[in-house]
């Protein structure tokens, strides 16, 4: 048979790949040998291919190596990164900026492996009827392909999953599936939906996105939730009698505030994993489903991985605001409150007595627990001062009233509001006034804020032990905050969830820590940009 120029150019073509390959898997699965001196490294392989046999395709994947992997034997700890719905294995490289974000902190977190598979819209796991079994490739095919072409530690607890969105659900499943392959969990806005999101879905967002994959196609209410969904539902494998399987999983939940009904979902879970005393950590900050708000997440997901490849605790609290300079004597003093035993703590700014200006006004309840109040309200009037100092916050007069042993009722609050309108010059209601509690201080004052709905341009609550059934006053500005260890998560996600469904104007932050004076502190020291809003009326 006569072969022409051509077609002897494509078979040559074809051998010398095949061959090329050969030498490159041979050079690269070859552990503890560094790059040899003289060749080019490239630490993004951005067009890798593996050949699945389960799948039947070619999959592609993008892998980051570490800065120095060309110039040392070491072996790394592998993060595999995953996409969400509709993006591909560019998305963290090319929008996530994750060699940015990896080098950030690289002295302190460690060099690592990042590999970011193609996934298509497979939520990570095996459809339900098992067509296209896309669980089972990543762990028999994938994680071992990685295993065998790169130098990785090849043990469960130096492999960590982080996704985004589907890629969010994939982190999760995966690890709680399989645990033996994996040990840490980071999912960022994870994409999925509680069983009373999942059965109100509308029936073309339902069978396009989900029906395909875990079944039910076409059906409404409670038949959608088969069987092979309620597997793979974490709303049902975390709420089984037998957890041993997940106590050595470490899970980082982080989503934003502003998400339309995945704030929803992530709370419902933080909340779960708190009432089957699951260890994680959760986080909500200010944005919603961009990748501006995935960006700021990066430093502690990473730092979070770190800890866990090397066997280390997740530090319990935030590292605490530095409060520079302490208030002075003269700024604070204890005035009685006519007709009763409560003293209220008097702070004036450094200018107050200079002029005859109206002051805006903080009234804050202080719950102390630990420590005296006099040593508590100092560190919260000196961070509060600071800022006045710098001009991130106006000039504010401060009115501190006890509450960790004084019932403060509508009544007693009334006798302080006259009592302070009448010796300070204060701003006129509802212009530059804003309300703060801390623990039972802010449960106070959101009992407080409906007896006096005109007087107040906002909200602040830290911390605040507020029950399930708490409810929101109309038209009120809002800044929650609390600590994802609080012992009760559920007041303030009903609250939370109340003030999206009320349409009230609002902030909703979950930080790291438990409820402390560091943790009030620190939850001020995040509203700052709002708190000053609020008080120049504004």
């Amino acid at each position: 048979m006569k072969i022409n120029v051509y077609t002897y150019h494509l078979l040559y073509k074809k051998i010398l790949t095949f061959a090329l390959m050969i030498i490159v898997f041979w050079a690269c699965s070859k552990d503890n040998e560094p790059i040899t001196p003289g060749t080019t490294f490239t630490r993004l392989l951005a067009n890798e291919v593996i050949k699945s046999k389960i799948l039947k395709r070619e999959i592609n994947y993008a892998v980051l190596l570490p800065k120095n992997y060309g110039k040392t034997s070491d072996s790394f700890p592998v993060v595999y990164l995953l996409h969400g719905y509709g993006d591909n294995q560019s998305a963290w490289h090319k929008y996530g900026l994750i060699q940015y974000y990896s080098d950030l902190d690289v002295a302190q977190n460690g060099p690592m492996i990042f590999v970011m598979p193609q996934a298509f819209n497979t939520y990570y796991v095996n459809k339900y009827n098992g067509i296209y079994p896309y669980m089972d490739f990543f762990t028999t095919e994938l994680v071992p392909t990685i295993d065998s072409v790169y130098r990785t530690k090849k043990d469960k607890t130096q492999r960590a999953v982080m996704g985004f969105s589907m890629g969010g659900y994939g982190a999760l499943i995966l690890p709680a599936v399989h645990p033996e392959l994996f040990s840490i969990s980071v999912p960022l806005s994870m994409s999925f939906r509680t069983d009373e999101q999942y059965m109100a879905e509308s029936q073309t967002a339902f069978d396009n996105q989900w029906a395909s994959v875990f079944g039910g196609y076409g059906t409404e209410g409670i038949n959608r939730l088969t069987d092979y969904f309620k597997e793979h539902s974490p709303f049902h494998f975390f709420n089984q009698n037998d957890l041993s399987k997940f106590a050595t999983l470490r899970i980082l939940l982080d989503c934003g505030d502003d998400e339309e009904s995945l704030s929803v979902t992530n709370g419902a879970l933080h909340n779960l994993l708190k009432n089957r005393s699951i260890p994680h950590e959760f986080r909500v900050r200010n944005g919603g489903h961009s990748w501006d708000y995935w960006h700021k997440s990066l430093p502690e997901a990473l730092a979070f991985i770190s800890h866990g490849f090397q066997n280390l605790n997740y530090p319990e609290n935030q590292e605490p605001v530095t409060v520079e300079n302490q208030i002075l004597p003269e700024q604070y003093q204890l005035e009685d409150l006519n007709g009763s035993n409560i003293q209220l703590g008097i702070f004036k700014p450094a200018d107050y007595d200079l002029n005859t200006s109206l002051y805006p006004g903080i009234f804050l309840l202080h719950g102390y627990k630990g420590g005296t109040r006099s040593e508590n309200a100092k560190q919260i009037l000196s961070l509060l001062n600071d800022k006045m100092q710098t001009g991130k916050l106006p000039n504010s007069l401060i009115i501190e009233i006890p509450v960790s042993e004084n019932e403060i009722t509508a009544e007693i609050f009334t006798s302080v509001l006259n009592q302070i309108k009448t010796n300070y010059h204060l701003m006129d209601d509802n212009k530059g006034l804003v309300l703060m509690g801390n623990e039972n201080g802010g449960t106070t004052a959101c009992s407080l804020i409906d007896e006096f709905p005109d007087t107040f341009n906002g909200c602040f609550l830290f911390d605040a032990n507020l029950t399930p059934d708490a409810t929101p006053t109309a038209n009120q500005y809002y800044y929650v905050d609390a600590s994802d260890k609080t012992n009760n998560p559920a007041g303030n996600y009903n609250f939370y969830l109340t003030l999206r469904n009320n349409g009230n104007d609002h902030e909703y932050r979950i930080h790291q820590g438990t409820p402390s004076l560091q943790s009030t502190l620190n939850g001020i020291n995040e509203s700052i940009n709002y708190l000053s809003k609020k008080l120049r009326n504004s």
